[in-house]
């Protein structure tokens, strides 16, 4: 079987599952019946295609294609018209779409092979969930994924619970939830206790990760110190004195030491599709405190892993349960039993083979 994966970028948590992917898939043993293949652009500035090649798997292909994030006719066309001849040369048995806008541009692409193909479609996060943009854009999104599933066909393979609701709604879906490598995670484990509790978020400073909530819970607590592992065009947004900024980190063994140095994993985000660094704590024994959004809702058991907020006046008497190193070791060790029961990506990947073959 030929399985042909199409993301726009490999960028933050999709870069790392796809990384996992590219180690899983590129195994001998699966590789006897599964050839993969990735399509991916690297038109973001985060993504780098010599580190790319480099660090996944050699046992799949990697092929890189210009795709842009944005709506742009002529450029979508240029895309559209290239990997309808990718696709027509490579002849996959399977195609498996990631993230809104290889969604849009796959399915036109499959359309155009005037070849009936087994197409899937993970969202990563549904576009019409955002919140910086406007109603009629969200409206707009929502129209393309309904109609886009109804007219093109295919089945959405969820990485959440609650985005299976919602997949559910739209039309024939499944839920195979994202996972990490636990045990390489676990590397980078060592127990460890700060003079003054930290806390810590992973990611870049954009918009859906809301630095200026981040920046607003550093204000209101100053006898804590908070870590923002990564960097962003939004890290003007970070002004207070207690947060530290760490800055791009290529090697991901240096983002998991530094994660694995917070007391207390942080995620302010806006919205999310199921969020790789929330697991990734969770693997390193963090609690967490999250925002109640689609995504971390669906990771973070509440009072047992951690705690979900609505405002940031709801974090006081979070914060002075988890000041307690007791109790922050006691939701540390629920967050990697959750982590490796549901999370793990040897597990989710077998379950993502069931989907190719039924």
């Amino acid at each position: 079987m030929k399985v042909v994966h199409i993301v726009e970028a490999l960028a933050g948590g999709v870069n790392t599952y796809f990384k996992d992917l590219s180690f899983f898939f590129g195994d001998n043993e699966i590789k006897k019946t599964i050839d993969t293949t990735i399509i991916y652009s690297s038109n973001r500035k985060e993504v780098d295609s010599q580190r790319t090649r480099n660090e996944f798997s050699k046992g799949v292909s990697l092929l890189e294609l210009n795709m842009v994030r944005h709506f742009s006719p002529f450029q979508d066309l240029k895309s559209i018209i290239k990997l309808t001849k990718e696709l027509k040369k490579l002849n996959p048995d399977i195609i498996h779409l990631h993230s809104s806008k290889a969604g849009v541009l796959g399915r036109i692409a499959c359309f155009l092979l005037f070849k009936k193909k087994k197409i899937f479609y993970t969202p990563h996060g549904y576009a019409f969930l955002r919140t910086d943009i406007s109603e009629l854009s969200k409206k707009t999104y929502w129209i393309i994924e309904k109609y886009f599933q109804l007219i093109f066909g295919g089945e959405t393979i969820a990485c959440g619970d609650t985005e299976y609701e919602i997949a559910s709604r739209i039309g024939k879906s499944v839920l195979v939830r994202n996972g990490i490598d636990i045990n390489s995670v676990r590397e980078n484990f060592i127990e460890k206790k700060n003079e003054i509790l930290t806390i810590g978020i992973v990611g870049r400073i954009t918009f859906a990760r809301n630095p200026y909530l981040f920046n607003k819970i550093a204000k209101k607590y100053p006898d804590l110190n908070f870590v923002w592992i990564g960097d962003g065009e939004l890290n003007h947004e970070i002004t207070a004195p207690n947060i530290r900024i760490t800055g791009w980190m290529l090697e991901q063994s240096n983002v998991l030491r530094e994660l694995n140095a917070i007391d207390v994993y942080i995620q302010t985000s806006l919205w999310e599709g199921l969020p790789i660094a929330v697991l990734e704590a969770m693997a390193l024994q963090k609690p967490v405190l999250a925002t109640n959004v689609i995504g971390n809702k669906d990771i973070v058991v509440h009072n047992e892993t951690g705690f979900l907020f609505d405002t940031i006046d709801e974090l006081d008497p979070f914060l002075e349960i988890l000041k307690d190193e007791k109790n922050r070791r006691d939701f540390g060790k629920k967050s990697l039993e959750r982590c490796s029961i549901l999370f793990d990506k040897n597990k989710n990947f077998k379950a993502l083979i069931s989907c190719y073959f039924k």
